[in-house]
């Protein structure tokens, strides 16, 4: 290998080695975002609950994580189901319920209240009757928020009462009232004991995530193109010094 070949080789080595150690770097710094982020929500998580009424005045970057007691009367009728949902390998919906909240100044408001997981074989249809815990709710939620929305309809031709996605406008002209700018995720068992009867859904896992074996990867990556350059620029010295042989009689 000619001394310019090999120097344009040493420099795709460096910037190869010099982009897999940054995005090592950049892993690593999620890491430690993500564990800041499961910190505070074991914090808020362990907090004292949230009054519902707190939910109308509080910013939800705040409440979020937090957990809350929901007192009010059920709207039965304009329950909902998020579908293609599973549970304990069960296909089946997440039950949303609005819940009109006891006591005054919420006129219209109502909060969503994501009850459970029941199942279903074609993930998009249950016995609503069957699934109700009374006409007034009193539990503890999880405060989250709506998701991002995504491509596509929300709703599901084929089933009036499914949808796709949590989109909250479009909950909210579905339902025809407005709603508290949160999901509430009720809290307690989530055994799947009765597929007709709803199972909490369980709050996410906490953990690290694939960061810290993303970042071993890149740092791998970085040492390969390391040991790689340096042998091809030994060999090539090696080849460059090496005295030359006469040619055999």
């Amino acid at each position: 290998m000619t001394r310019g070949r090999l120097w344009g080789f040493g420099v795709l080595a460096v910037c190869a080695v010099a982009v897999c150690v940054r995005l090592g770097v950049w892993q690593l710094a999620r890491l430690d975002w993500r564990r800041g982020q499961n910190a505070l929500v074991a914090g808020r998580g362990a907090a004292p609950p949230l009054p519902l009424d707190s939910l109308r005045r509080a910013d939800t970057a705040v409440t979020h994580w937090r957990r809350v007691l929901v007192a009010g009367v059920v709207d039965h009728a304009a329950e909902l189901v998020l579908a293609s949902r599973s549970q304990a390998g069960m296909p089946g919906v997440q039950l949303l319920t609005p819940v009109r909240p006891l006591g005054d100044g919420w006129g219209d408001t109502a909060v969503l209240v994501l009850r459970g997981f029941v199942g279903a074989a074609d993930g998009r249809t249950i016995d609503f009757v069957r699934a109700r815990e009374g006409d007034t709710l009193r539990l503890a939620a999880l405060v989250t928020t709506f998701p991002p929305p995504r491509p596509g309809g929300v709703r599901l031709p084929s089933a009036p009462r499914a949808v796709r996605q949590l989109h909250r406008d479009s909950l909210e002209a579905l339902l025809g009232r407005p709603l508290v700018p949160a999901v509430l995720l009720a809290l307690g068992d989530t055994a799947v004991r009765d597929v007709t009867r709803p199972a909490r859904v369980p709050p996410p896992a906490p953990g690290d995530g694939p960061h810290l074996s993303y970042a071993l990867q890149w740092f791998s990556f970085a040492l390969v193109f390391l040991l790689g350059f340096a042998g091809v620029a030994w060999r090539a010295r090696g080849g460059a010094t090496r005295p030359p042989q006469a040619p055999a009689p």
